[in-house]
């Protein structure tokens, strides 16, 4: 099944090890928003937890991470992708 454009945004932040409160400051929406697209996507990718979610996605769409890091210029340092 095929996560939204935010819920996989989400799962990006998640994978990466951000809190569910630091990935809502980043997006700008409230803790309970992020938490409903966690839910979502665990539901949509039948994982039994946020971690084996992102596996599961990693899995069926392999660039995905790469992706990301591209997207956010090259780096995975917090503060960077935290304050963009």
């Amino acid at each position: 099944m095929i996560l939204s454009p935010r819920e996989e945004k989400v799962l990006s932040l998640v994978a990466l090890g951000y809190s569910d409160k630091q990935i809502a400051v980043k997006l700008g929406i409230s803790y309970g928003t992020v938490r409903n697209h966690v839910d979502k996507a665990v539901l949509k990718l039948n994982a039994q937890n946020r971690t084996h979610a992102v596996m599961i996605y990693k899995f069926m769409k392999k660039d995905w991470l790469e992706e990301f890091y591209e997207a956010n210029n090259n780096t995975l340092e917090r503060g960077s992708i935290l304050s963009d």
